[in-house]
């Protein structure tokens, strides 16, 4: 090994630079050059590393790491799954409109219970009726009251001439009695065929409704259930390669789905149906008997009976004078 001389006692350093030419200059004299050259611009440097920690730290919101707040990750996974929920509505808003339009165009088979398609049918044939029945009792109400009205109004005028005609005071009399009657079994008639009106509203508007609002989700989980039948039964037919075969498992599982819910819905509308029928003719009996009976007695004249089928049937009449609106006039 050759020896040298010890780098760390003394460095050697070129002629003329600093010192005696070709001299020596002791190690700590370098060391003292060193940490006076050094001395100037250690502290600026730690001065503004510190005052760049110092603002750093004093900055809202800073932070020593990238990681998010939990804000920010509920916000994109809102985003998500917002972006996930409309990639699968154009999916299924495309399927079906193709079946559609297949099925429209004879291309496309559809699945078809004769059975429920019947009752179906029926049922909207028969709201359609009802709606009508409606319309006709409604203006029967308007025009009889319009009657009533004016029965009362002649009434008060015989009433008035009987006080100051005393040369026919008998006559205008009974005249104005006998108005007061018919506009008094005016009034419970109305009455009657308000509450005939109500019922079949009713039954029209809300119950029959209900099962035909259950039937359009039925008929719609029907598209969707062809729909993806098809689907499924046009992959079945390709290749069988590995990506066609896994096209083929998510099919299937989408398939078993909306089978399901068309199960399911079918379900529902056949037991709606039968509901709907037995609440429609428990109805029906009990409005049709309280219209015929009112009807009866009025034009024969028979205020007893009125009366009676007022009570019979539970109807409550507006109080004379009554400044609220009935329910005929709210609608």
């Amino acid at each position: 090994m050759v020896s040298g001389p010890n780098l760390n006692e003394t460095s050697i350093v070129s002629g003329g630079y600093g010192g005696p030419a070709g001299g020596i200059i002791p190690t700590s004299s370098i060391k003292d050059i060193r940490m006076k050259s050094r001395g100037a611009s250690l502290p600026n440097s730690q001065s503004a590393a510190s005052r760049l920690a110092q603002q750093t730290d004093q900055r809202p919101g800073s932070s020593n790491h990238n990681s998010n707040s939990p804000s920010e990750e509920v916000t994109r996974g809102v985003a998500v799954e917002k972006l996930d929920s409309v990639k699968k509505w154009g999916i299924n808003t495309y399927k079906c409109t193709k079946q559609m339009f297949s099925e429209r165009f004879g291309r496309g088979s559809r699945t078809v219970d004769l059975e429920l398609e019947a009752q179906i049918d029926v049922l909207r044939d028969t709201k359609s009726k009802y709606e009508n029945i409606l319309r006709l009792a409604t203006a029967l109400i308007d025009h009889f009251h319009s009657m009533v009205q004016t029965q009362q109004a002649l009434g008060d005028t015989f009433t008035d001439l009987s006080q100051k005609s005393p040369e026919l005071q008998d006559e205008f009399g009974y005249n104005a009695e006998t108005q007061k009657l018919l506009c008094k079994n005016g009034e419970a008639l109305l009455g009657a065929i308000t509450f005939f009106v109500s019922s079949i509203n009713t039954l029209v508007n809300k119950t029959m409704e209900d099962t035909l609002m259950t039937i359009r989700l039925y008929e719609n989980a029907r598209l969707e259930f062809d729909a993806y039948r098809s689907d499924l039964e046009e992959l079945s037919l390709g290749p069988r390669d590995a990506a066609t075969m896994v096209r083929i498992e998510m099919a299937q599982h989408d398939y078993q789905i909306h089978r399901d819910k068309y199960e399911r819905l079918r379900s529902d509308v056949t037991i709606k149906l039968k509901f709907l029928e037995e609440n429609k003719v428990k109805v029906m009996h009990k409005q049709l008997l309280l219209f015929h009976n009112a009807i009866s007695a009025y034009f024969a004249g028979n205020q007893q009976q009125l009366e009676q089928t007022l009570i019979q049937f539970n109807v409550k009449l507006k109080p004379p004078g009554s400044d609220k609106p009935s329910w005929l006039e709210e609608q």
